[in-house]
């Protein structure tokens, strides 16, 4: 007895482009709350003068964030990923909607409790995005590698679309408190929006699209189960149906069900692990804390810290879509290792720059930060799953999210090691 799908060869890249666009946009939904508490803090730096809100804030989500994801990882196989992923875009959703909620509570004051509050908010987002981003790392690996460019391409776009925001509010309203709360409040009034619109595109849209069916399907017959509950909403065949019937099959051949272990998965792929490891470990030891706090007092004045975390989101978009020209997509593992290697040697580049350079070569190094960021990215995760059948590329991208957070994680810990060794 074989799986029957219901979509054909023919359809394989029916509805591409539109698939391509949702991805992008699910992308910017999975750190578009995120980036918006990041973006406006100016405003919490008003709030919160003693807390060091940008580094606090970052600390408390890296945790929750790799926490949650390490154990959805570990049990990969047996999570539904549609309840996973809308579980997450609902969370972000709804802790958008509970920061508006406690600044209208507290009228925009600041103070110890509030301040714990906005923490418990971010500790939520951390939480989402662990449903989220592996989630949907792991669905779309078991797709064409331009869907989990787009993806990554669009958690870039957040932060752009953030800082252009911001930059927009912070000249239309006066630069006092209200004027900032009011720019606070409509940021996050557009991110509950957006990040409602990503749950009813990934509920209703995405899995019914065509091309989509025909990779779940595919996926399915390859014996993963994690796209059952996906396969059921597109009307492909029911739930339970397509469960019976990859079992009927596991009995025929019982290799079907058989995949690679974690550890085996890991193991073959700890470069890319490794890499993706690094490449956030940089990152995050500079941005967003040392460029909101550390790069001096310049002529940009209260602009400055926007102005560069602005260009830093603008050039990791950038650096997003440089692979997608091939003869500028590095793929040979020992070249990639190289060259995020060589990265490290921006921490001194940044530290004398701060200590002896002026604006212009500051912005110059954040940009080629996020230029470099988001093309490595790209690069190692859209080589990483090829030459694994569907079970395990959904492990796989799990588990090289899990690096990836404990990179951010890593980096944010350096970032305040080199905060305390300063003396605050």
């Amino acid at each position: 007895m074989s799986y029957q799908t219901e979509t054909s060869e023919a359809t394989r890249n029916e509805g591409k482009f539109f698939a391509m666009i949702i991805c992008w946009l699910l992308g910017n939904g999975c750190l578009f709350s995120w980036n918006s508490m990041l973006t406006i803090e100016d405003y919490y730096v008003y709030l919160f003068p003693r807390y060091h809100p940008t580094r606090v804030l970052t600390l408390v989500y890296q945790p929750f964030a790799l926490g949650t994801l390490a154990i959805l990882a570990y049990n990969e196989s047996k999570i539904n990923t549609r309840k996973r992923n809308l579980a997450g875009y609902t969370l972000f959703f709804l802790s958008s909607l509970l920061l508006i909620v406690l600044d209208v509570a507290t009228s925009g004051r600041g103070g110890i409790g509030v301040f714990i509050g906005i923490c418990a908010i971010s500790g939520a987002f951390g939480v989402a995005d662990a449903h989220v981003q592996g989630g949907m790392v792991g669905d779309l690996f078991l797709m064409c590698p331009e869907f989990t460019q787009s993806f990554l391409a669009g958690l870039a776009a957040s932060g752009v679309l953030t800082s252009a925001l911001r930059l927009i509010t912070k000249a239309a309203f006066e630069n006092t408190q209200d004027g900032l709360r009011k720019g606070a409040m409509m940021f996050f009034a557009i991110s509950a929006f957006f990040e409602l619109l990503c749950v009813l595109l990934y509920a209703f849209i995405f899995p019914k699209l065509s091309i989509v069916k025909y990779y779940r399907s595919k996926a399915a017959s390859e014996g993963s189960m994690t796209v059952a509950a996906d396969l059921a909403a597109a009307g492909v065949q029911k739930q339970h149906d397509q469960g019976v019937c990859i079992f009927l099959k596991a009995e025929e051949d019982p290799k079907l069900l058989d995949r690679l272990s974690n550890k085996q998965l890991l193991s073959q792929n700890s470069d890319y692990a490794i890499d993706i490891f690094l490449i956030y470990v940089l990152t995050l030891s500079i941005f967003p804390g040392f460029l909101s706090e550390d790069t001096g007092s310049h002529s940009l004045g209260s602009w400055y810290a926007l102005v560069l975390i602005a260009m830093y989101n603008v050039w990791d978009l950038i650096g997003r879509y440089v692979p997608l020209v091939k003869q500028l997509k590095l793929t040979p593992r020992k070249v990639l290792m190289v060259a995020i290697i060589s990265r490290f040697l921006l921490i001194p580049a940044f530290y004398f720059t701060a200590k002896y350079g002026d604006q212009g070569w500051m912005i110059m190094l954040t940009s080629f930060l996020g230029l470099s960021n988001g093309y490595l990215t790209v690069c190692v995760l859209t080589a990483a799953p090829k030459g694994y059948k569907g079970p395990e590329q959904n492990a796989l991208g799990n588990l090289l999210v899990v690096f990836l957070l404990g990179g951010i994680f890593s980096g944010v810990t350096l970032d305040w090691l080199w905060l305390i060794g300063k003396g605050w």
